[in-house]
């Protein structure tokens, strides 16, 4: 078994393995770099070397994370990034033994996420100001997250060479790498048709952003809080009370697929979920607002009243 004897070089190693070897986005392997830096102080404090820690070192850490008020989900995070690194560890030769094996991750409850109505989200692309030279931009914007189910960072980083408009499907590359067809619709397509010979058209793209679709007024490409500001922005003038996100219309994009009878395995082809698991969640929404539909008008769920 070897020592460790440079704790930051053995980190610059272990984040290179998830982003080359495990294909993670820079940004999950940089949130797994964190879960190593509270693991490490941790064990600094406690007089424990990171390849000399036990099961019992390594329970005693995710209660500390529980005493400071970490919440559950996160915990689960935390203990996933050291799980993997301490897996990479033994893969390089520090560890005889995986200490992580029977550390236990605590049970998270199913969250159903927040969707919108169409109503709602028609109502936003209505409060959007066309007048205003990114208006034709925030509309296509609007609808390829709605449209195609897409993340976030699948939105910002898309490509014109992703775009078979007249084919009527987009490629999209998504977590870890894989590409995924899906399907846009055709006022999707009409609406970047107009932002593409209207705006982008007339864009002087910054080097390395010539490719993208999306561009701010200075060529480059959006950030992902730039989206989040323009769906708040549009949810607050639409008089929308629900607290949502970009990813809200990714939910609400599933949950309108599955209610008008599209089959599970199809969605989660769409949304570029490697487990049917985690498409699931959107049946436990579908359900839960069938319940709700039910109770309000179902004639057994009324009161009335008759006379004597």
């Amino acid at each position: 078994m070897r020592d460790i004897t440079d704790i930051a070089d053995v980190k610059k190693r272990f984040l290179g393995y998830l982003t080359l070897e495990k294909g993670m986005s820079a940004n999950t392997a940089a949130a797994y770099g964190d879960d190593v830096d509270k693991l490490t102080i941790y064990l600094a404090d406690a007089g424990v070397g990171v390849e000399r820690a036990t099961t019992d070192d390594l329970e005693q850490f995710v209660c500390t994370l529980l005493d400071v008020g970490i919440q559950p989900r996160s915990q689960a995070r935390i203990i996933s990034g050291v799980k993997s690194f301490y897996k990479f560890l033994r893969q390089e030769g520090y560890m005889d033994a995986d200490p992580t094996e029977l550390l236990l991750t605590p049970k998270i409850g199913r969250h159903l996420p927040e969707v919108l109505t169409i109503a709602e989200i028609d109502a936003m692309i209505d409060c959007i100001d066309m007048s205003k030279a990114e208006g034709q931009r925030n509309r296509a914007i609007i609808e390829t997250l709605y449209g195609c189910g897409l993340r976030v960072s699948e939105l910002v980083t898309l490509t014109l060479s992703q775009l078979f408009l007249e084919e009527q499907y987009v490629i999209i590359q998504g977590k870890g790498n894989k590409q995924r067809l899906v399907p846009i619709s055709p006022v999707a397509i009409e609406q970047i048709n107009l932002y593409l010979e209207q705006t982008r058209s007339h864009q002087v793209a910054q080097r390395g952003s010539e490719d993208i679709l999306f561009l701010n007024r200075r060529g480059a490409m959006l950030t992902r809080q730039m989206i989040f500001h323009i769906v708040k922005q549009l949810c607050e003038l639409a008089g929308i009370r629900k607290v949502i996100s970009p990813h809200t219309l990714r939910h609400s994009f599933a949950t309108h697929l599955l209610e008008g009878g599209a089959n599970l395995r199809a969605i989660q082809q769409m949304l570029g979920h490697e487990s049917i698991t985690t498409t699931e969640i959107y049946v436990h929404i579908d359900r839960t607002r069938l319940r709700d539909e039910i109770l309000t008008h179902h004639p057994r769920n009324t009161i009335t009243h008759v006379a004597d």
